[in-house]
């Protein structure tokens, strides 16, 4: 059971990166386009009103780079740094707790995305793609720390 939870492990975090993207994409969606539903309030944010529209900017640009798996950590820093000032902000002079200030969707994201900021990518990417097509692919047997020009370790036990 342990191996087959290894194995999967890289294509779940990627299904999670896609759908934690797709998620934070419609937010920003929602609050420039009114797609797919309308925004709160009935209204799209002006272009360059502060902060709403810039937030939003981050959401789809973020949504869309974290979605595809292109700088996925860079983009999940920066959207989940917009979702702390969002919440501490606007939410947090509401209430302590995220359920008393309509605050949950900014703290969940934030937390949804630094894990991906920890945990990387996981496959599905676009960025594998790419990397591919300029030859810079690495190895499926080294991790994102390793120099390409290393090679992998190897575990060696005694008898």
């Amino acid at each position: 059971m342990l191996a087959l939870t290894e194995s999967a492990r890289p294509w779940l975090i990627g299904v999670y990166r896609i759908v934690v993207g797709f998620l934070f994409f419609c937010h920003g969606t929602t609050t420039l386009f009114a797609w797919p539903i309308e925004p709160y309030g009935g209204s799209t944010a002006e272009f360059g009103a502060w902060p709403s529209w810039w937030a939003a900017a981050i959401q789809v640009v973020g949504g869309l780079l974290i979605m595809t798996g292109v700088g996925t950590r860079v983009a999940a820093f920066v959207s989940a740094g917009s979702m702390a000032v969002a919440y501490f902000w606007k939410h947090q002079g509401d209430g302590l707790l995220p359920i008393q200030n309509d605050g949950e969707s900014s703290a969940l994201f934030c937390w949804a995305l630094l894990i991906l900021v920890v945990i990387g990518p996981g496959k599905l990417t676009a960025q594998s793609v790419l990397d591919r097509l300029r030859g810079n692919a690495i190895p499926v047997n080294q991790t994102d720390t390793e120099s390409i020009s290393e090679p992998p370790e190897t575990s060696m036990v005694r008898q």
